[in-house]
Order: structure tokens, then sequence, then C-alpha cells
């Protein structure tokens, strides 16, 4: 397991574009869609990800809608995994399970296919991912659903943590939190 250095993350940060008052005024949204287009960045990221977590014996990569599978996907197949896609409801065809969860202005629901997590291991091992977490409820409601499709939500990574936030501190400290870049 390797964490990146400070030159590493100024790299991959100097890739992610600033959008100020998006999608409202005030805010500054990271835009990630210029570092997937950096053919050299993106695979210097999907490469630090991989040698973190090859040793970790993850069974399923689980990725957050939409940017989550973007990442999530790529990773599953760098590890030689599984990709289970963490959906807002009404999207997924099959039979579903599915979280609520409170936004700043209501309640939202995601949801996972009821069998998702199928696997020859009793409780597999399902590192969850996506590209930013702010206020941290759709990752929590992402992680209770891992857990209630009979997984073991082992490992959550964001590309960037927005601190100021504190969206980190809303998850379940039984799994093991990694954070790629940290905003403050």
């Amino acid at each position: 397991m390797s964490i990146l250095n400070n030159d590493e993350k100024q790299y991959l940060l100097s890739k992610i574009r600033d959008v100020k008052d998006y999608p409202k005024p005030g805010i500054v949204f990271k835009d990630i869609t210029t570092l997937l287009k950096d053919k050299d960045a993106f695979n210097f990221l999907i490469e630090h990800l991989y040698n973190y977590y090859k040793e970790k014996d993850i069974e399923f990569v689980t990725g957050i809608e939409s940017r989550g599978f973007i990442f999530g996907a790529a990773l599953a197949n760098r590890l030689k995994c599984g990709f289970v896609p963490v959906r807002k409801k009404g999207k997924l065809p099959f039979t579903t399970i599915s979280e609520k969860y409170t936004l700043e202005y209501g309640i939202d629901e995601i949801e996972i296919h009821i069998d998702a997590f199928a696997s020859k291991n009793k409780n597999p091992k399902v590192l969850l991912i996506d590209d930013l977490i702010a206020t941290g409820g759709t990752a929590k409601a992402a992680i209770n659903l891992i857990n209630k499709a009979g997984a073991k939500c082992s490992n959550v990574c964001f590309i960037i943590n927005l601190r100021f936030l504190n969206g980190i501190k809303l998850l379940d400290k039984n799994s093991e939190i990694y954070s790629v870049l940290e905003v403050n």
C-alpha cells in the first residue's frame, strides 16, 4: 500500500478543473472530466489505486452513480474482480434493495440488485468508490446497502475529500476509508 507524495497529489489536483457557481451560486464544483481526458493522469491514478488495493482481497468494487462508475469499473478491471453499480431509484432492471438518505433539500434513494454480491464466499469484501465525498449521505447509504446485501464494505475510497464538509465522520468506522486528495 502506498500513499501519494505531495508532488503526485499536486499533479492530480492540477488536472481537476474548478467550476465556480455550479450547480448553484457559491459552489465550486470539482470537475474530474479534465482528469479523465488526460490519459497519463487517469492511468497514473488507476495504477496508484491498484497498488493501494491489490493486497486487500477485494472481491467486488462498487461505484456510486455516476462518476463512481468510471473509477470503479476501471479499478475492478485492474484488480480482476467484479463491478457492482449503485444506482438512483428506478434505474436497475432486476429486483433491488434500496436505501434512503437525506440531502440538504430533501430525501433521495439509491439501489443495488438483490443478488449483486452473489459469491462463493460468505460476506465478500467490497470496495466502495466515488469521485468525491461532501456531506457523506450518499456514501453512508451505499455502505448500508452493501452490508444489507450480504457483503462486507471493507474499504471506501474517494478521489477527493471536501474536508470542510466533514462527510467522512458520518461513515461506518468498520470500513477502511482512503481519500486520494484532500481539499480544504
